[in-house]
């Protein structure tokens, strides 16, 4: 039957297309549902175009600092429309490629809004037709939007979610940012990188609260040098958008304020996408707007499977996509482990960029464990010192009788790029002294964890 398929996956953002490439691959015959642009939230309206946007700002402050690298810029200046334009072609290049894999592993592709149904059926609902197409397994991967708030009402112009952050016609001179984790954080660099009045508004007593504390600080304290204005254990309680910019309220643990600014962004974390998916109806069960799984993605329901935002994981893009795998590889009766949550790396695209995975120190410390700590400044690295990048460090904590390495955490230059490393270190369980006894290229940053290892087990050269 031309509508009948192996498996449908309603969604095709990093999760989605992921499993469907991986199903095709194990030879299944795939189609994947999608209501707008192949590559969803993370490709179109998320982590590629803001890393775009991030890359000019970042650009646009070396030129600021030209005479740090003996270097005379006479004449430069910025276009914000041209910023914007360059990461909705990045955004639309990555879609097309998406697309390209599709074609390139025979997966059809089904336009329109998806509704699961009984009896493995899922229909593609496009403008006023709607067709019904059957599948042994249906996974659904329709991911998140922008979260709102009540007292923080968005109104796509003066209070905005961070799409609406990626697209603005002009450049805001104010701009009040509330929450600070990486979508915020995100932002909030940009734009002051490119000569905003930034102030971020965060309900937890640090920024970042997620990262290990150390990590916090040392943020704070570039941010605050770099002109951001931070309020922590801070709420916006009311905004008032009548007049010319918007008016917003805050109310902090010593007084009650009034900021103005041009925009208010709430970055507030995100809601899933499941209205509309027909999940009442099949007897799906939820929990607090996530679809309940096992450990391989299966629904309460036979032959229905959840991956991504939708599920409790982590709401990254690298999560849904191992999920994804996962549950593919499942289906077609492979050996498959259990994805391990406590190993999956989180990154915070700022200047300086943050990157962990695991234990942070105090986590570690409320669990009763024995620890050992090692920790190596940038300020101390010959490659981060000839790039002008020596701001930042990387952390590390071992289990003290056991040699388990429990968590790493860095902030510098790069170190989206470095905590690969401790990743595959805690996968094959690698003790610290086999770090040690592992060459690091030099001059790197990288060699910061060989370092903050050696300094852990006191065996440090450059400190």
């Amino acid at each position: 039957m031309a509508n009948s398929y192996d498996i449908i996956v309603v969604g095709s953002g990093p999760g989605g297309y992921v499993t469907a490439i991986r199903a095709s691959q194990l030879g299944f015959k795939t189609a994947v549902v999608e209501k707008e642009s192949l590559g969803g939230v993370c490709l179109n309206w998320g982590c590629i175009p803001t890393k775009a946007l991030i890359k000019s700002a970042q650009v646009f402050d070396y030129l600021k600092h030209a005479s740090d690298y003996g270097l005379t810029v006479k004449e430069y200046d910025k276009d914000f429309d041209a910023v914007v334009n360059r990461s909705r072609e990045v955004a639309a290049g990555m879609s097309k490629g998406v697309q390209f894999l599709m074609k390139k592993n025979k997966i059809d592709v089904l336009e329109g809004h998806g509704k699961v149904m009984v009896g493995k059926k899922v229909v593609v609902a496009r403008g006023k037709t709607e067709t019904e197409y059957e599948a042994k397994h249906i996974i659904i991967a329709t991911g998140a939007r922008s979260r709102e708030l009540p007292n923080l009402p968005q109104d796509g112009k003066k209070v905005i979610g961070y799409r609406k952050a990626m697209t603005l016609d002009k450049q805001p001179k104010k701009l009040i940012v509330v929450g600070s984790g990486a979508i915020g954080i995100e932002f909030a660099y940009f734009y002051n990188a490119m000569g905003t009045e930034v102030t971020i508004v965060e309900y937890q007593d640090r920024i970042v609260p997620v990262e290990d504390e150390e990590v916090s600080k040392q943020l704070e304290r570039t941010f605050k040098k770099s002109g951001i204005q931070i309020l922590t254990s801070a709420e916006v309680t009311a905004v008032d958008t009548k007049g010319k910019g918007v008016k917003a309220t805050v109310k902090t643990q010593k007084e009650e304020l009034t900021l103005q600014a041009d925009i208010v962004l709430s970055a507030v974390g995100i809601k899933t996408n499941l209205e509309d998916l027909g999940l009442d109806d099949m007897g799906i069960a939820t929990d607090r707007d996530k679809i309940l799984v096992n450990d391989f993605y299966q629904t309460n329901q036979p032959g229905y499977y959840a991956i991504g935002d939708i599920t409790a994981g982590p709401s990254l893009a690298h999560v849904a996509s191992a999920e994804g795998i996962i549950c593919v590889e499942k289906i077609a009766g492979m050996e498959v482990e259990p994805l391990n949550y406590g190993n999956i790396p989180g990154c915070t695209y700022c200047s300086p960029e943050i990157a962990s995975v695991g234990l942070t120190e105090k986590q570690a410390l409320d669990k009763g464990l024995d620890i050992k700590i090692g920790k190596f400044p940038f300020s101390a690295s010959g490659k981060a010192q000839a790039s002008g990048t020596s701001d930042g460090f990387v952390k590390v904590i071992f289990d003290a009788k056991y040699g388990e390495w429990l968590g790493c955490h860095m902030i510098g230059a790069g170190v989206t790029d470095m905590i690969a490393e401790a990743v595959v270190g805690r996968k094959l369980e690698t003790t610290g002294h086999e770090i040690l006894k592992t060459v690091h290229p030099h001059p790197t940053m990288s060699e910061a964890v060989m370092e903050a290892v050696a300094d852990a087990y006191d065996e440090v050269i450059h400190l």
